[in-house]
């Protein structure tokens, strides 16, 4: 066989009508019979623009010009918008954003589950600028570009944008990112820290530095004179999560607080937790309006975590059991019922994606189910969940399409019924759709 040719892409720029926004956040075009995904493009605009990609049916570009612009448009407030890949919606206002994730939402009941709410609940909104309390920010040293690059990685590149501020970031780290490239310069080790994992709590930010080779004394003078100055919980981790050690203070502490008692959550800097904690707060305490815990229910709350739902409609419920795939996060919740005085929730791990049946809590009664899965969604428990008949089932999803395929199963397969959906806007800028939804059996 001879050699496959590659397919070449245009060098010269395409101009293009766009007809609408995909489910991405990227302009739609047509092009020479050829689907083109625009970055940066709205609908009814007229863009020039050029390829990154380009396949027989499908290719993908990005604006370099918008010859008419839609009246939707707006100025992104980020100057590194559209180069960093931690963004791809600033060119709409909040509310533009929100009413097209919702939007796509019932796109997908429709499509996907061919079902539709009863009620779409008004949207979950918070603060649009340095909301965001996890990231993984790349650490490269790239000598072109003045030496150490610490943020995102640009848009469909393996490459770290050169930023010198993040608004989406809390501020507090956002806003150091100069800084903390100067920290980095200065280390023996400069280029073999190869991330900072970025972990905020309430009232404390931690950083985790991935350190491929051991610092060396003076480094850690460095690392501690630069958390104490900024009081940032700083850690190392020269191998896996395991690993993870903290530099300072000596036994740093990190939580966030919750509606409903307060409770308040304690949780390692590697752990999952919500990016958001406004729409967090929020989420929960909708949660708690649509489930209407009392002391007569037994819930279940599936992929619990670290007990960010189960601990609060412990509050109210007569017994919460939550399960959960990661036992260090199982650890925890644990802890944080005992540190919250709360003593009618147990919790389990169990693999949710397997057949849980004969596990000894799946014998017991529940009439309300809480299900918070990953973006793959929980299919598999879908058939186990209806065999425990609850009269309720809320379902927390942040991958839209699957929340929309699970829907179909538990209405048209179980005989529940969809009464409410909504979104959330847990990512401002970004195309990512935050939902619940709550199932009511028939």
């Amino acid at each position: 066989m001879g050699k496959r040719r590659r397919n070449r892409l245009p060098k010269e720029p395409v101009t293009a009508d766009i007809v609408a926004l995909s489910h991405e956040g990227r302009g739609i075009a047509h092009v020479d019979d050829r689907t083109v995904f625009v970055h940066g493009a709205l609908p009814g605009e007229r863009v020039v623009f050029e390829y990154t990609k380009r396949r027989r049916s499908v290719g993908e570009g990005k604006v370099i010009e918008v010859l008419e612009s839609s009246p939707r448009r707006i100025a992104p407030k980020c100057p590194h918008f559209g180069v960093c890949g931690g963004c791809s919606l600033q060119q709409l206002s909040p509310e533009e954003q929100i009413a097209f994730k919702q939007d796509v939402l019932l796109e997908l009941f429709e499509r996907v589950g061919k079902v539709a709410p009863d009620e779409v609940l008004p949207p979950l909104t918070g603060p649009v600028w340095g909301y965001r309390r996890k990231a993984r920010l790349a650490v490269r040293v790239v000598p072109k570009k003045g030496g150490v690059l610490v943020g995102f990685r640009e848009k469909h590149s393996p490459l770290v944008a050169d930023i010198g501020e993040c608004h989406v970031l809390d501020e507090r780290v956002g806003m150091q990112l100069p800084e903390l490239r100067t920290l980095i310069e200065g280390l023996s080790i400069r280029d073999q820290v190869a991330q900072i994992e970025v972990a905020i709590g309430d009232r404390r930010v931690g950083l985790v530095f991935r350190n491929l080779a051991p610092f060396s004394a003076e480094d850690y003078q460095r690392l501690k004179a630069f958390a104490e100055q900024y009081d940032f919980a700083l850690y190392e981790q020269p191998g896996n999560e395991e690993t993870v050690t903290p530099v300072w203070p000596e036994h740093p502490e990190l939580t966030f607080e919750l509606p409903s008692g307060p409770t308040e959550l304690a949780f390692r800097p590697t752990d999952f937790t919500q990016v958001n904690a406004p729409i967090n707060r929020l989420m929960v305490e909708r949660a708690i309006e649509l489930l209407q815990p009392d002391q007569g229910d037994r819930i279940l709350d599936l992929f619990c975590g670290l007990g960010n739902f189960t601990l609060p409609l412990a509050r109210y419920a007569g017994a919460v059991v939550g399960v959960e795939g990661e036992a260090g996060l199982v650890a925890r919740a644990r802890e944080n019922a005992i540190r919250n005085n709360i003593d009618n929730a147990e919790f389990y791990v169990a693999d949710l994606t397997q057949d849980v049946s004969a596990l000894p809590w799946m014998q017991k009664p529940f009439n309300k189910v809480l299900i918070d899965p990953p973006r793959s969604g929980a299919a598999e428990m879908m058939p186990k969940v209806a065999a425990l008949q609850p009269d309720r089932v809320l379902y927390i999803a942040c991958g839209p399409a699957t929340l929309a395929r699970d829907a179909g199963i538990l209405v048209h397969e179980y005989g529940y019924r969809l009464r409410a959906a909504g979104v959330m806007d847990m990512f401002p800028h970004t195309a990512h759709v935050e939902s619940i939804a709550l199932f009511e059996r028939a």
